[in-house]
């Protein structure tokens, strides 16, 4: 078994809600890592092209880069925690990675030593 993973980062402001009170909002400094896992290498000896699923993920994490997460239309309006960034995420990423490789999961991380990870 093979494993591969990309990373990506944006500056994004959000102020979650936590048993029904709201944080005040703040920016974060955000990481995104998407690890994809396969049991066979390709012709060229690669498990995926490392620079297409950076793409893909440049591509999710676009509409949150400099954005207030509460109102980011692409979170459809859920509490802006790192784990729903992990959906959103996930769901851009998961069509994009073709069989036998699948999507394993999406570390979002939000500040140091604090992330969420999804494995879909």
């Amino acid at each position: 078994m093979f494993e591969v993973s990309v990373e990506g980062h944006f500056r994004a402001e959000h102020a979650v809600t936590v048993s029904g009170v709201d944080e005040t909002p703040h920016f974060h400094d955000w990481k995104a890592v998407v690890l994809v896992s396969g049991p066979t290498l390709d012709e060229d000896g690669l498990l995926l092209d490392f620079l297409k699923l950076e793409a893909d993920l440049d591509k999710a994490i676009a509409p949150l880069r400099d954005a207030d997460l509460n109102t980011c239309q692409v979170l459809q309006g859920k509490n802006p925690s790192a784990e729903h960034v992990a959906i959103y995420i996930a769901d851009c990423i998961k069509n994009t990675i073709l069989p036998p490789n699948k999507l394993d999961s999406i570390t979002i991380t939000e500040a140091p030593h604090c992330k969420a990870i999804l494995h879909p």
